[in-house]
């Protein structure tokens, strides 16, 4: 993706995000020269990519299959394998009309996808086999808004704003806008993007830069380039 692009997306999704009345953290306003010079007090954005994220999951056309994400926070794994300490995620993400988020699972991860405003967001379900792996044979059960609900494999959830599903680690889905563009709010356990991401295609969970223009905010994909 060119930087120029990746710039726009950021303009686009922060006028979406206000017209929904979400006011994002200061550290959502820093520059990379911002970053620069607070490093060291911010370690723990940093280290927890807490912060801008926006992917073509490696595929080259972002309107078709891509997603915009941003940390809001991000606890600790260490905390997580203890079982106390800070142990939870929250991002808000942005699904536009069509646009597939494509067919994934966390072996960790549980998570309540949340429409927050919008259009319709379409999630589709399947469950897993003994070893985890994608089933394209197996539903299971799912939990809607705090109700216990069984799923056929491939069905599609239309929530509307306001509605959530819960998924527990082993629950594949994909998910899209349905009529326009969704604000999604996402709850998590501890979020670990680079190594709890399974897909079912060979595709990669971070886009390719090109650096046609300089950066207006960092991704979470830059920090360790921009900020060693």
């Amino acid at each position: 993706m060119k930087r120029s692009w990746i710039n726009a997306i950021v303009g686009d999704a922060r006028e979406l995000i206000a017209r929904h009345g979400f006011v994002l953290p200061p550290f959502a306003n820093w520059t990379p020269e911002d970053f620069t010079t607070r490093k060291d007090a911010a370690r723990h954005v940093i280290d927890a990519r807490c912060g801008w994220d926006i992917t073509d999951y490696g595929a080259g056309d972002f309107d078709r299959m891509g997603l915009f994400l941003f940390t809001l926070r991000n606890g600790r794994l260490t905390d997580l394998k203890t079982g106390r300490g800070m142990c939870y995620a929250e991002k808000l993400l942005i699904s536009r009309q069509d646009q597939l988020s494509p067919m994934h699972t966390h072996l960790l991860k549980a998570e309540d996808i949340i429409n927050r405003g919008g259009a319709t967001l379409v999630v589709e379900l399947f469950g897993s086999d003994d070893q985890g792996g994608f089933a394209e044979d197996q539903g299971g059960t799912v939990m809607c808004d705090g109700v216990h609900r069984a799923f056929a494999p491939g069905e599609k959830l239309r929530l509307q704003p306001g509605e959530s599903v819960t998924l527990m680690p082993g629950d594949w889905h994909a998910f899209w806008g349905e009529g326009g563009d969704v604000l999604i709010g996402e709850v998590s356990t501890v979020n670990d993007d680079e190594t709890d991401n399974i897909f079912r295609d060979p595709i990669g969970r971070f886009a390719q830069v090109d650096e046609d223009v300089p950066p207006t905010h960092l991704l979470v994909s830059d920090y360790a380039t921009y900020l060693q």
